[in-house]
């Protein structure tokens, strides 16, 4: 963290009364950053679609595995995470300089409890810097802007949208991501994961969806392989390409393969 860095302030009140998707997911997760509205809503979830807890916890494992890929094997430097959600463990930037301390990170909510615990994103490598940036996956124009006093966007970027996109109208997402794409170089790479009914049991899925969705401020819409695919159009899959949140690079182990979960996950290099 730079000796710049503003006092982070909460921007508006927390609204305890409504569940919150971001909450709700620290609370699968196991986390402490949440209310009983979430809890609430988390446990009904749960009750009818169980397999729930997989998906957030391998959405928090294919974040690592990424991470550790683009560090690593693709030689990034430089993250931007928009949806960052409320810290847990092994955010980005703890996997990133862990692996390169150099490493420069960029954390994008617009959530006002994210924001009251954005000083834990904020620690960094004495060599790399951390940041956060209150905004909208809608504004990407204002992300774009903030970002590049953090960020060079000459040097390859990669974006992380985990668990975010199925929060907006497809018509206004996919233009979204072009955006932030198209302002990346050559080398960038594009990380996400979305929810879909596909690979589980459709039925009870769309059921505890539908009723998280009544409750919820924000409502999921699960989409299909193929729409998730036109996010990477244009972009060069990293293998195995688009799957299940546990089957991207999964720990090798003397077992069977994992599991499918209702998640698909990709990472795509720009060519």
């Amino acid at each position: 963290m730079t000796d710049e860095s503003p006092d982070l302030q909460p921007s508006s009140q927390i609204d305890t009364t409504v569940p919150h998707s971001a909450r709700v997911w620290n609370y699968f997760l196991g986390g402490k950053d949440n209310y009983p509205v979430d809890r609430e809503a988390g446990e009904q979830y749960r009750r009818v679609f169980p397999e729930i807890i997989d998906i957030a916890r391998t959405d928090r494992a294919f974040l690592g595995r990424a991470v550790w890929y683009l560090t690593g094997e693709a030689g990034v430097r430089q993250f931007l995470d928009i949806g960052t959600g409320l810290p847990t463990m092994d955010n980005t930037h703890e996997v990133a300089q862990r692996a390169a301390p150099e490493s420069r990170i960029v954390y994008v909510d617009n959530d006002p409890l994210v924001l009251v615990h954005a000083r834990a994103l904020l620690t960094s490598s004495r060599s790399g810097v951390t940041d956060y940036i209150e905004a909208d996956l809608r504004e990407p124009g204002k992300i774009l802007e903030v970002a590049a006093k953090t960020l060079d966007f000459t040097q390859p970027v990669a974006i992380i949208l985990l668990g975010i996109l199925h929060f907006i109208d497809y018509d206004e997402a996919l233009p979204i991501v072009a955006r932030l794409l198209d302002a990346v170089p050559s080398g960038s790479y594009l990380a996400l994961t979305h929810a879909t009914l596909d690979l589980s049991d459709a039925d009870a899925n769309a059921q505890a969806q539908a009723e998280f969705n009544e409750k919820a401020a924000v409502p999921i819409t699960p989409r299909t392989r193929e729409e998730i695919m036109r996010f990477f159009d244009g972009l060069e899959l990293v293998e195995p390409g688009l799957v299940s949140m546990s089957r991207w690079r999964p720990e090798a182990t003397p077992f069977a393969e994992p599991a499918e979960v209702a998640g698909f996950c990709g990472l795509g290099r720009k060519p």
